[in-house]
């Protein structure tokens, strides 16, 4: 099993990768520098939670990144699940599983009642492993974009 734990400043260079694995497999162009500097604002104001997968030889295999938002509704804050990626040589070894266990886990203690996703409607692979893990379709509501 991979190691899970807190990602520090120290694994940038391993998270630019990661990073930029994960926008192309959402057909972005690479942009290691553009990652780099994404990932450095988060450190810089602590406004996410991002948890880095391990394996036994220390190289980074994935990641989920969680991002608190205050909730109206709840009177609380809930966080987004914005992104989760294992590296394709590492697929279909439980690393996915874990992070999202992980992610619950950091959840529960901040006391976080709520995680949300997204998730494209093709990635059908994804979506039966969220409800694998308890992850419920939310059938209410429709997301909707606005380029600005």
């Amino acid at each position: 099993m991979p190691t899970i734990r807190a990602a520090t400043p120290e694994d940038i260079d391993s998270l630019v990768v990661l990073i930029d694995g994960y926008r192309q497999f959402y057909r972005q162009p690479s942009a290691l520098e553009g990652a780099r500097h994404f990932l450095a604002r988060r450190f810089e104001r602590d406004d996410a939670h991002l948890l880095i997968a391990l394996d036994e030889s220390d190289a980074a295999t994935g990641f989920v990144q969680l991002f608190p938002v205050p909730s109206t509704t709840s009177l609380g804050t809930r966080w987004i699940l914005n992104d989760l990626f294992v590296v394709p040589e590492a697929r279909r070894n439980g690393i996915g599983s874990a992070l999202l266990q992980a992610a619950r886990a950091l959840a529960v203690d901040h006391d976080v009642p709520q995680l949300m996703l997204r998730t494209q409607t093709d990635n059908v692979t994804a979506q039966s492993r969220y409800q694998a893990l308890g992850w419920q379709r939310d059938e209410a509501f429709y997301t909707y974009l606005l380029s600005v």
